[in-house]
């Protein structure tokens, strides 16, 4: 199978939107009355509340994924962000207790690859310490490519990580290799999700973003290869995210198609969802061998519940997968705000917020988007 290299990729190489032309100041908020903790928690100009916080901890990735990180963007000379850019570990877990005092029950660290963040263990530890205003632990959890999984799976289970979530487009070793255009072997990713079971970070969720011509022929064995293991696959529709992966419509394989492909071999059936703004349609197999998740962003968008936010390496929060443009609150925690100013802050972003890119995609909405590598999927 040869990869299509579309035109577009090497025509947006100039667009990849970098931080300075991605971020709106803002000012130092008076500190509101009484305290930090809301009754209510924030709901946006849709009445979508803020539940879901995910926090990209570096920019860098040792894949080259073409969806993602194209090499032809991304290549040698990528100006990634310098350390003394990225938030402190003190600093994240400082935002990540105010965005929980104001309602997030789940955080999820991302990249880029998160396990490329050095001692990103450390992290997990003092994020599994915070407690929401009723005393109950949140649902931590980390999204990575599996590289270096083996090798970090017990140090983030005794940490406190909840489970882990593993990308993964194929398991043809060629078409893996190629897909994800780095030196790793599917072996290593697969050693990676058995470690990480066999030390308690289960059940473990399986991404596999699927591509008409590309990759959809892995759709069969991927559902075949983690039936009845207790793992989660979920069948991702390939996004126009950020500006570089040259994407296009006729490459899109609608999760109405996933489930007819795997159905017509393993009869499923429909499960309820698990929690409200929750992205991934639930099925599980008939006989009793597990369950799938079918993520439809494109076919069937999910945009009036969804209760995501985002902070970026460097402290830039967005609204939306789609965002064109992040809000600072890394100048908040490195000025004199105190925590209630910056949980005002959030609150007044929030408030604003009218995202639904998914649902508008196609009438007229085209704008420059930040990439997913930056902000994390």
């Amino acid at each position: 199978m040869i990869l299509r290299k579309n035109p577009a990729i090497m025509n947006s190489m100039q667009k990849v939107i970098y931080l300075s032309d991605a971020r709106t100041p803002l000012q130092v908020p008076a500190a509101p009355d009484g305290s930090q903790a809301l009754e209510h928690p924030f709901l946006d100009t849709r009445g979508r509340p803020l539940r879901d916080l995910r926090i990209s901890v570096t920019d860098r990735c040792n894949f080259r994924c073409t969806y993602c990180m194209p090499r032809e963007a991304f290549g040698p000379d990528h100006p990634f962000l310098p350390h003394a850019s990225l938030l402190s570990f003190e600093e994240i877990l400082r935002l990540a207790s105010i965005f929980v005092a104001q309602g997030v029950r789940k955080i999820r660290l991302t990249g880029g690859e998160p396990l490329l963040r050095k001692s990103v263990e450390t992290l997990v530890g003092m994020l599994a310490g915070l407690r929401t205003p009723e005393g109950a632990p949140l649902d931590l959890t980390l999204t990575t490519n599996g590289s270096l999984l083996a090798r970090k799976a017990q140090a983030l289970k005794d940490a406190g990580l909840s489970r882990i979530t593993v990308s993964l487009d194929a398991l043809e070793p060629e078409l893996f290799t190629r897909l994800s255009d780095s030196k790793t072997s599917i072996d290593e990713v697969l050693r990676g999700i058995d470690t990480a079971a066999r030390v308690g970070l289960a059940p473990v969720k399986i991404n596999v973003v699927v591509r008409r011509g590309i990759n959809h022929h892995q759709i069969l064995p991927i559902a075949r290869r983690f039936r009845g293991t207790g793992h989660i696959v979920r069948f991702i529709e390939y996004m126009d995210v950020g500006n570089t992966n040259g994407w296009q419509s006729d490459e899109v394989v609608p999760g109405a198609e996933v489930l007819s492909t795997i159905g017509s071999v393993f009869p499923l059936e429909p499960l309820p969802g698990a929690y409200p703004g929750e992205v991934a349609e639930r099925w599980r197999y008939v006989d009793g061998a597990g369950e799938i998740g079918v993520i439809t962003s494109i076919s069937q968008a999910f945009c009036s519940d969804c209760n995501r936010a985002r902070l970026s390496p460097e402290g830039q929060l967005y609204l939306c997968l789609f965002a064109e443009r992040g809000h600072d609150l890394r100048q908040l925690v490195r000025s004199n705000a105190t925590d209630a100013q910056i949980a005002s802050a959030i609150g007044a972003i929030w408030s604003g917020r009218r995202d639904a890119y998914s649902e508008q995609r196609g009438a007229g909405q085209e704008r420059p988007r930040i990439e997913m590598s930056y902000i994390g999927g």
